[in-house]
């Protein structure tokens, strides 16, 4: 079975590495999507953050780190996927996501979209909060794993 995990990843946090780890355990194949037109402001550019994710999983043989454009659903297809994963930190996700999951469901029935809840320890862990440490000249060693601390700290 292969599994979807999109998102722009910018920068990949440790919150979605153990998103990735557990999700790499339930399927086949999990392709960590790189949005390319997430509608965002990157602070890493495309490339960067998929070379960055590759060195993170590239011991990890059944997880494929690809970009994408358009729609998740359709990306989705393309891949045969019949499985979008996405990560809870809290409430606010839930609706966000759970709305999200049900107009794909809309464009999409044959794709399920499952949720897999952060672990506490990863629950305050936005890319955002992330890029403001960083650009306010803060200390993201706890937030980020030595090599993507290594990529933010080669951008100062």
């Amino acid at each position: 079975m292969i599994a979807l995990y999109p998102g722009s990843f910018d920068p990949i946090t440790l919150g979605h590495e153990d998103i990735i780890l557990r999700a790499s355990k339930q399927f086949n194949t999990l392709v960590v999507g790189i949005s390319e037109d997430n509608l965002k402001i990157n602070f890493l550019n495309l490339e960067q953050r998929l070379e960055l994710a590759r060195s993170l999983f590239s011991d990890h043989s059944n997880i494929k780190i690809m970009s994408y454009q358009g729609l998740t659903v359709d990306f989705s297809r393309k891949l045969n996927a019949s499985v979008i994963v996405r990560g809870l930190r809290n409430g606010n996700d839930f609706q966000t996501e759970s709305q999200m999951a049900q107009l794909n469901s809309q464009l999409a029935p044959e794709v399920e979209t499952i949720f897999f809840n952060s672990m506490d320890k990863y629950r305050s862990i936005s890319s955002s909060l992330v890029r403001q440490i960083h650009f306010l000249n803060g200390d993201t060693s706890p937030f980020v794993s030595p090599k993507t601390q290594k990529v933010l700290e080669s951008l100062k």
